[in-house]
């Protein structure tokens, strides 16, 4: 069941490239493929709208798309260690099937989580349409949130890996099972980063590749005993620049 180098590799490339073209809909939208934004509704002129005209504007079901293709987006690369240990446990003639189970699983908490917040998000954007209130008040509860000792406890959590049977039916059920469990952990560590960029009337995919940053950084962090600090968790950051520098 051991993996080589290059099939490793191979698995990389693979989640990185599925995560680009994923960007590329969001963020260039190619032949108008969603006619809905993912994000917070702007109206420049300020007025209510009915929760009717709201969801003329903007399908309910166009929204969770966008939110599948965003979590796909920001998501994958973060899933490159569990699926390299998926694969690392398992037959040849399974890994394909095993590791689209647990991507399964995973996007299908996303989902439901997506769910309840473009339903925040609708009543949102009803009550106080393309003002940036509800993202500065949310960014502060996200800060709250970052330095919480419950979020470091999803962190760590997200770090643990089962050891997956082998062979048969229960192969396929523990990978499924994997990836609901390993989705719950991830939606407890980021519901509220993955939730202020759509808050934005402006700049939400800025914000999105900032988070995404900050995100695929924090994963990377060992688990940390859970308590109430500052802690920034720019692991990422600190890679990134000393390899900068020494290109310059």
């Amino acid at each position: 069941m051991k993996t080589s180098n290059a099939h490793r590799n191979l698995i990389s490339y693979s989640v990185w490239g599925f995560s680009i073209i994923c960007w590329f809909i969001l963020l260039f939208n190619p032949g108008n493929l969603l006619t809905a934004t993912h994000c917070q509704m702007n109206l420049c002129d300020g007025s209510r709208v009915s929760l009717k005209m709201l969801l003329k504007i903007n399908p309910f079901s166009e929204m969770m798309i966008g939110w599948i293709l965003m979590v796909l987006a920001m998501m994958l690369p973060k899933l490159m260690v569990p699926i390299q240990i998926i694969i690392s446990q398992s037959f040849k003639n399974m890994r394909l099937l095993m590791v689209l189970l647990f991507i399964t699983g995973y996007v299908l908490i996303w989902t439901l989580t997506g769910f309840l917040l473009n339903i925040l998000i609708f009543f949102i954007n009803i009550q106080m349409p393309g003002s940036f209130i509800p993202a500065i008040v949310f960014g502060i509860i996200t800060l709250i949130w970052q330095f919480s000792p419950t979020k470091q406890k999803c962190l760590n959590r997200g770090h643990y890996h089962p050891v997956l049977a082998a062979w048969g039916l229960r192969a396929y059920q523990d990978a499924f099972s994997f990836g609901l469990t390993h989705g719950f952990w991830c939606v407890g560590a980021g519901w509220a980063l993955m939730l202020l960029p759509m808050l934005l009337p402006q700049g939400h995919h800025f914000a999105m590749l900032i988070v995404t940053f900050i995100m695929l950084s924090e994963h990377m962090e060992h688990p940390q005993i859970p308590r109430w600090r500052i802690d920034l968790r720019l692991k990422l950051l600190r890679i990134v620049i000393p390899q900068i520098l020494v290109r310059r």
